[in-house]
């Protein structure tokens, strides 16, 4: 068996070592994309939750889906500048 599902010295056997590899990738993909978002956002409440709690990703998908609506099929367009009047 390979390295990553836990059947030598790294793992010891166990057979959850893989699982938990796999568990802590997905977990830094996803506080990676919310922490790069917050920041983006200038929310640093946010950011500070995500760099102390971590829950396997869960609050960071929360956050991307109904928060800073990162999967939305439209990108914000910026504010139109305003013209001074003279």
């Amino acid at each position: 068996m390979p390295w990553w599902l836990g059947n030598n010295a790294w793992g010891g056997g166990n057979p959850f070592f893989g699982g938990f590899i796999l568990l802590a990738l997905w977990s830094v993909v996803w506080t990676g994309f919310a922490l790069w978002n917050a920041a983006k956002r200038n929310e640093k409440w946010w950011f500070i939750l995500f760099m102390v709690v971590h829950t396997a990703g869960i609050i960071e998908i929360l956050y991307l889906i109904f928060v800073a609506k990162a999967f939305s099929s439209s990108p914000k367009s910026p504010p139109p500048k305003r013209r001074r009047s003279k």
